[in-house]
């Protein structure tokens, strides 16, 4: 165990390390005991009858598996309300496992679908992001376009988006990835880009590092969310290294999903060996397993991780960021300081 006396100590090193989260979905750190109040509150009808039931529905063989009940949990959300207190209690949760720092993903289409008004879902978000902030926890927020559906209903997302630009930093492409290429949404990446939106893309996680290469030239992202399936072709890994972006790995989503068959084979140490910018994210944690820390804890654990991997995940994490330099710059130094007390 390079770097601590045990597996305590590595614990304890990691859950007060100052680092940020880059692959958070908010809709997925919907716990299933907020789903339950929340179905009440708005008088929605669920699939299940109890918080136990809702838990016993979390396994899952494969993405889509998730995506199909993740789409069902959405129907709690409603009112600005309820956008608030499911992005309040995530950044409570970050804020106890020391994450500085936040980049929110979220699904307009899974709301706007059904009738809840955009105002409702930016407005409730942005709400509970603000006053995080004034409790020293900043954030960006990324919407996301949903692959399975036309890139005309993306194009018509991003044009309600456009009174709530102010508050949206990117915009990124998540859901079902086979079948679905990068490619499929050319023209609503090179319209956000234009109109100065930071972009990120779900690629290499089931789909093949095809995809990979297709947010790289044809999307031109400036970060890549997941990739694991990059490290098949050396070519792309040596363009990623050399572009030097950043990649958003959830290693228990990997393992929920079936990414991975266990995390002693998770691809990050090789990530790290092979010079690429990995992170640690909890992607949909309340379906997956855990938060921030307890993601950089069972990889740590699997992998037996050094003091100096973990530190380096954390660094990448803000390098990663779409943080300013210099404020990139005051998160790396209290990592450092962090580390040079412990």
């Amino acid at each position: 165990m390079t770097g601590f006396a045990s597996r305590d100590e590595r614990a304890a090193f990691i859950a007060g390390l100052p680092k940020a989260e880059l692959h958070l979905h908010i809709e997925g750190s919907l716990e299933p005991e907020m789903m339950f109040a929340l179905a009440q509150r708005g008088n929605v009808k669920l699939a299940f009858d109890s918080v136990e039931a809702i838990r016993a529905a979390y396994e899952f063989a494969n993405l889509q598996d998730f995506l199909d009940i993740y789409y069902q949990g959405m129907a709690v959300l409603l009112t600005e309300q309820d956008f608030f207190d499911l992005t309040a209690a995530y950044l409570t949760r970050a804020a106890a496992d020391a994450v500085r720092h936040v980049e929110i993903f979220f699904d307009p289409q899974g709301h706007t679908a059904r009738g809840v008004p955009m105002a409702n879902v930016i407005g409730g978000i942005a709400r509970a992001l603000a006053e995080a902030e004034e409790r020293g926890v900043t954030s960006r927020l990324i919407l996301c376009f949903l692959r399975h559906l036309s890139e005309d209903d993306a194009q018509a997302t991003l044009d309600a988006a456009l009174p709530f630009l102010p508050l949206i930093h990117g915009v990124g492409l998540d859901s079902s990835e086979v079948g679905h290429p990068p490619e499929k949404f050319a023209r609503v990446f090179a319209r956000a880009r234009d109109l100065g939106l930071k972009i990120v893309a779900h690629a290499g996680e089931e789909g093949p590092p095809d995809y990979v290469w297709q947010a790289l030239d044809v999307l031109k992202v400036d970060r890549i969310d997941h990739g694991n399936r990059a490290l098949e072709d050396a070519a792309l890994v040596s363009r990623i290294v050399t572009d030097g972006l950043t990649l958003t790995v959830c290693p228990l989503s990997n393992l929920k999903l079936c990414v991975v068959d266990d995390l002693t084979r998770h691809p990050l140490r090789r990530m790290l060996q092979a010079g690429l910018k990995a992170t640690v994210n909890s992607d949909d944690p309340a379906y997956f397993g855990g938060y921030v820390n307890a993601n950089f804890l069972a990889v740590a654990d699997a992998l037996d991780l050094t003091r100096e991997e973990i530190v380096t995940l954390a660094r990448n994490s803000f390098t990663g960021s779409f943080l300013p330099l210099a404020q990139q710059a005051a998160h790396l130094a209290a990592i450092e300081a962090y580390a040079a007390g412990h």
